[in-house]
């Protein structure tokens, strides 16, 4: 056998590189949390895995926040620190992802978030405004959050991945669709697809299960609700129907939890004034985190209690909720996710006794009335052998796979949610692509003018199920000018619509006498230009080295703040036995002396002239004084025994 000498196994490691992946991660952008996964080999079988983030956690809470040296801080290090600073933590927001601000369902939050949500003035969206006034779109937001998990896959993986299937609602519209990939852009990733979620949950289960037949996916999370119904056979995962709503989900429950420990508190203390407390953000946060511990104790057990100590005016919150409780005051969230189902039951032509099988997605499906309500509209029990939190994610990196060539044989046909058409004379809309049609999809219809003479048209595109423009949304809009003046209804307008696997549409129209053509992409308005986007792109390209070089110093100096934390514990648990020593004070001086580094290092962390090397060093010699120190403490207190024998 040839044995490499350990100079040359020096020689050739030293050539190693990082390179591209080939490798696509599927990623499950969620309202609450979100999760990262990818394809691997076992055993001659591919199969999907969840990647755990760098705190050991399967799952990264969707939490971005900025201190107040303006570092971004996202997942579990963003949660921690939402108390003291709820106005710089954003949470929930893919909830506002792709909307208007004006939109009634952006209204609903205004007075139920803690931080600040503004109307951007240069295109109405919907944005995050911190305590220093600068402002965010949420697909920013999504982006860090999108940008850690990217962190996470490729310190697993060990080489860099700039591939992604992302996951999004079924019932996600065009601009919501086009601002998650937006968010991804901005995060590095190259979006080679946009998946429903509940069609994600259906391959992740399909893959694993290997069972063909209609099944149903109820999807209920933390800020939407989805149910779709799919037809597996042969490899093939082809969606019949979907339905939902995009504002719906786990926030509005503990919400509605939220005001129940509000109005039980006020009528425990009537001194107290309702709108002086919700007007209390810091205590809003701890009552909703309250809520919402709460609400998922009792998926468990059948009563439990809210405590708050010193809530307010040094009043406590102590408010006990009953499981029943819990099922009577949010029946009415419950309710509105029969409609949908029914719907998409009578869209895909079967009844509910066809299913073959009910998978649960979502967190909220832990909920026991939910897990009955749907054992009820189905007539089965819902199959619950898959994980809720990460069936989707890994859903998304089977996708991937399928994509990257790693897994064969599989065919994902999926629809799109919504009817899309165009607006014609007197504001009717006239659709040309009706819902849970699949996709991808093309398709073209003839059209003229309405009045005599016209010599252009604007040709505006909506999407939703109304009979007038008024009650759809607009999504996009182009204009077709230079048509030869003819009486009205003689032109001939070709239109087409072609619509991607993403569900992203191409709008063109054609006059056919004078060969006059137009065409878009309807990428609705995702909150950010292309230039705004690629700026924030160039931004991190040109930054990363500075970024790594920061986050390598924050390791090491967390580190070094354990070690000394742990030593400075150790001097008040063994005060008495080490104080008499003769290196005591030495000793402890050089502890206060590195502890008074770390902080001031901490308070200035972006400052690269500060040597965090240093630090490290004289943290190993002051572990090294204190071992010392313990060992000469200990030889005492040993000799201090025999004497006395």
């Amino acid at each position: 056998m040839l044995r490499l000498r350990p100079q040359t196994a020096k020689f050739f490691s030293n050539r190693c590189v990082r390179y591209a992946s080939t490798k696509v991660i599927g990623i499950d952008l969620g309202t609450t949390n979100s999760a990262v996964a990818y394809i691997r080999d076992s055993n001659d079988k591919k199969s999907a895995s969840i990647i755990e983030n760098d705190e050991g956690q399967r799952t990264t809470p969707s939490v971005v926040a900025f201190d107040k040296n303006g570092k971004v801080l996202v997942g579990a290090a963003a949660k921690r620190q939402s108390l003291i600073n709820s106005e710089n933590t954003f949470f929930a927001t893919k909830r506002l992802i792709g909307r208007s601000f004006q939109d009634s369902e952006t209204q609903k939050d205004l007075d139920v978030l803690p931080y600040t949500i503004v109307e951007n003035k240069s295109n109405g969206q919907a944005y995050l405004q911190t305590s220093d006034g600068s402002q965010k779109s949420p697909s920013e937001i999504g982006s860090f959050v999108l940008k850690y998990l990217k962190g996470v896959a490729e310190k697993y993986l060990e080489e860099t991945v700039n591939k992604a299937v992302i996951t999004v609602p079924a019932y996600f519209n065009d601009s919501q669709r086009q601002a998650t990939k937006d968010a991804g852009t901005m995060a590095g990733l190259k979006v080679m697809r946009v998946v429903n979620e509940p069609t994600a949950a259906a391959l992740s289960f399909g893959l694993d299960s290997k069972n063909d037949g209609i099944i149903a996916v109820y999807d209920l999370g933390g800020g939407t609700f989805d149910i779709s119904i799919l037809d597996i056979e042969d490899g093939v995962f082809e969606v019949r129907a979907t339905n939902g709503d995009t504002h719906l989900g786990g926030e509005d429950f503990d919400n509605v939890v939220v005001n129940y420990v509000i109005d039980k508190f006020v009528e425990q203390n009537p001194s107290l004034k309702r709108e002086d407390i919700v007007a209390n953000r810091e205590l809003m946060q701890r009552i909703k985190d309250a809520s919402e511990t709460a609400k998922i104790r009792l998926s468990h057990v059948k009563e439990t209690n809210i405590e708050i100590p010193f809530a307010y005016e040094n009043k406590h919150i102590n408010v006990p909720l009953k499981e029943v409780e819990l099922d009577n005051i949010t029946m009415h969230l419950i309710a509105k996710t029969v409609p949908p189902v029914k719907k998409a039951l009578k869209d895909a032509d079967i009844d509910a006794e066809d299913i073959d099988d009910v998978i649960l997605v979502g967190g909220m499906t832990r909920m026991p009335k939910i897990r009955t309500i749907v054992a009820g509209l189905f007539g089965q029990k819902p199959n619950v052998s898959v994980n809720p939190d990460e069936t989707v994610a890994l859903g998304a990196a089977i996708q991937g796979g399928v994509l990257s060539g790693e897994i064969k044989n599989v065919l994902l046909l999926d629809v799109t949610p919504l009817t899309i058409g165009i607006e014609t004379y007197g504001g009717v809309f006239s659709p040309l692509i009706p819902r849970n049609s699949t996709v991808p999809i093309k398709k073209t219809e003839m059209f003229s003018t309405g009045v005599d003479g016209q010599t252009g048209v604007d040709i505006r595109v909506y999407q939703g199920e109304r009979g007038l423009v008024r009650d759809n949304k607009l999504i996009g809009d182009l204009k077709l000018a230079g048509i030869p003046p003819m009486p009205k209804g003689v032109p001939q307008i070709q239109v087409t619509f072609d619509i991607d696997a993403d569900g992203i549409i191409n709008v063109s129209a054609a006059e056919t006498s004078s060969g006059k053509e137009e065409k878009i992409t309807v990428i609705a308005n995702s909150g950010l230009t292309e230039e705004e986007i690629n700026s924030i792109v160039e931004e991190a390209n040109a930054n990363r080295e500075r970024d790594n070089l920061i986050r390598q110093r924050v390791e090491l100096i967390t580190k070094a703040d354990i070690m000394i934390s742990d030593t400075e514990n150790a001097f008040e648990r063994f005060h008495d036995i080490i104080v008499n020593s003769p290196s005591y004070e030495d000793t402890l001086n050089s502890v206060k002396a590195v502890r008074a580094k770390i902080d001031h290092f901490k308070q200035n962390d972006s400052d690269l002239s500060l040597d965090v090397n240093v630090i490290k060093k004289e943290t190993d010699a002051v572990q090294n004084q204190c071992l010392k120190l313990f060992q000469e403490a200990s030889k005492q207190k040993q000799s201090s025994k025999n004497e006395q024998k």
